[in-house]
């Protein structure tokens, strides 16, 4: 190694004599503040040009000592963790070509972690190479022997372009870490919402967990937790130190006015159940409890499908009946299982949901999996610690009752909540302390066209129609209905209410041309017969949007009656029109 320049004497000092410090960064939920975990970051001697981790792994690279530098990193952070006696989860930065190594393996094995008190569990590396990974069916071979050793898995910097969707789906991570470029800004861009939003859906339905990086204004995290990331890191919420401080107040009203905002308006589809109105509690068993303890306890109770392996409230695997009857059959199952502990039987590959889910997505995650574990109960959590089990019986069974109460309630043609519904919406909206716009939307000429070109044609009209809406108001976040005929109605907030009047208008005004025959675009009117049956030129179909505030009304009647003025006064304008109260 040639270290005849400065730097490279410096970094061969900072290599023998250990001057490594590792710092750390909060990992906090967007629920409630509470910290989930810790980043630890590598840092150089300060006030050396070696201080950054980047100069140094440039530097490591340059003298070919990327895996002692590595190793130096991780044995630093573990005595650190020692040090200032954390007890939360640690997510450690790792590159993937040393996963192989032997050095590695040595080094995380629950022998050598044992020496630290450090429980694999708490464990998440975080697989951050950007470079391409030489041998991929080896690297997944690796990660999953780390998953069976319960070590959990991040993907780091998604969306950065390097972290691709077949390194996510091949590697089924427990988290996906979303890159700070995809956060900056998020507030005010909404190309990067509809990309979070994608990653959150995927999230749901694949039981992964979500960690925006980068969150360095109050705006990029309040958006966050209004799309329903799972948790946050970044300059806003607590820079890297070296020393563990508590999360500030402010950091903690922001998180907790954000989530009532959210919580407060229910936006859901209706009739939509949480998996907590259905989840049974269910005794939990210590990892250490003998096998013949648990076949016991299920053979005198036998409507239970089967236990959950409980250890400090969080679920380590779980027991089915088949499984552990299958374990203990067979000419030496008995033998070899009987006084083992739980652990050695219990499965570290289940089903495992949030209270807060609903049944619908739950039901769709149940149905994603396996045929082999398709009826298997699912375990449902409430903040990570155990609440108890759900079957796939009763899953069903209330997803039935959901679907028969939307049919009572939803609109036949468009899906959309109807009157009752929406009087309820607009009722919690009045009483709610935050800022939301109510929109009603009309087609102008509606019923001209639906004389001249019939019924069939018009719902699909009102279709395309309620497509458009749907496209640009999220229904995860906030509320739809269909009044009855050509009117629709919306509730939103933290939404540029201009932007997506135009935008609405803009989708419909083009959509409708498709709806009509070319002499009647070439002509720019239809030729209908009135209420009182005298034919009248009608104009082509336009919109009129009215668009109000929640604030200042003390009734639905109130803000109904305003409304109505609105749009009356948008009616009277030629063409698309939207209008503002």
């Amino acid at each position: 190694m040639d270290v005849s320049d400065k730097l490279g004497r410096e970094f061969l000092d900072v290599m023998e004599n250990r001057l490594i410090t590792t710092v750390f960064q909060p990992i906090v939920s967007l629920r409630d503040g509470s910290v989930f975990g810790y980043e630890a970051l590598s840092r150089g001697p300060e006030d050396s040009p070696l201080r950054s981790p980047a100069a140094l792994f440039d530097c490591a690279k340059r003298f070919n000592m990327l895996w002692e530098l590595e190793w130096l990193c991780r044995v630093t952070a573990i005595e650190t963790v020692l040090k200032v006696k954390l007890q939360s989860k640690i997510f450690l930065n790792v590159n993937p070509k040393i996963m192989h190594d032997p050095k590695f393996r040595q080094g995380f094995t629950r022998e050598y972690l044992g020496k630290y008190r450090l429980d694999p569990e708490r464990i998440v590396f975080e697989i951050t190479e950007k470079g391409v990974i030489g041998d991929f069916q080896d690297f997944i071979k690796t990660v999953e022997n780390y998953k069976e050793q319960n070590f959990k898995i991040a993907i780091d910097d998604a969306g950065a372009g390097y972290s691709g969707l077949n390194m996510i789906s091949d590697i089924n991570p427990h988290f996906i870490k979303l890159d700070m470029h995809l956060i900056r800004d998020i507030d005010k861009d909404f190309t990067r919402q509809s990309l979070v939003r994608s990653f959150t859906e995927f999230a749901s339905l694949t039981n992964t967990r979500l960690i925006a990086e980068g969150i360095e204004t109050k705006g990029e995290l309040a958006k966050l937790i209004d799309i329903g990331v799972h948790y946050g890191q970044g300059y806003y919420i607590a820079r890297p130190e070296a020393a563990i401080a508590p999360i500030s107040p402010e950091v903690l009203q922001t998180i907790n006015d954000a989530n009532f905002k959210r919580n407060h308006l229910a936006v859901r589809k209706f009739g939509e159940l949480y998996v907590s109105n259905i989840t049974a509690s269910q005794p939990a068993f210590s990892p250490a409890m003998n096998t013949m303890q648990i076949y016991e306890y299920l053979q005198k109770d036998r409507s239970l499908p089967g236990v959950c392996v409980v250890e400090d409230g969080e679920v380590r695997g779980v027991v089915t009946r088949d499984e552990l009857y299958k374990r203990l059959s067979g000419q030496y199952g008995y033998t070899l299982f009987s006084k083992k502990p739980v652990s050695a039987v219990m499965s570290t590959s289940f089903l495992q949901v949030d209270a807060s889910e609903s049944i619908e997505s739950v039901s769709k995650k149940a149905m994603a999996r396996g045929y082999e574990n398709l009826y298997d109960f699912i375990t449902v959590t409430r903040d990570g610690k155990y609440l108890g089990i759900v079957t796939v019986k009763d899953l069903l069974e209330k997803s039935f009752q959901a679907e028969l109460y939307n049919a009572i309630h939803l609109n036949p043609l468009s899906r959309l909540p109807g009157n009752v519904l929406i009087e309820s919406e607009l009722e919690k909206c009045i009483d709610c302390p935050y800022e939301y716009t109510v929109l009603y939307f009309d087609i102008n000429n509606f019923k001209a066209y639906n004389d001249v070109y019939g019924f069939e044609n018009g719902d699909r009209l009102l279709k395309c129609f309620t497509q458009i809406l749907k496209s640009l108001i999220p229904q995860d976040r906030f509320f739809l209905g269909h009044i009855g005929g050509d009117d629709f109605m919306a509730i939103v907030s933290d939404m540029d209410v201009e932007r997506l009047c135009s935008s609405v208008i803009s989708e419909f005004d083009e959509a409708a041309r498709l709806f009509y025959s070319i002499n009647d675009l070439d002509r720019g009117y239809i030729i209908a017969r009135n209420r009182h049956g005298i034919e009248e030129v009608f104009p082509m179909l336009s919109l009129s949007i009215a668009a109000v505030s929640n604030r200042g009304f003390n009734s639905v009647t109130a803000l109904s009656e305003r409304m109505a003025e609105l749009k009356k006064t948008c009616k009277q304008r030629p063409g698309s029109n939207y209008i503002l109260g």
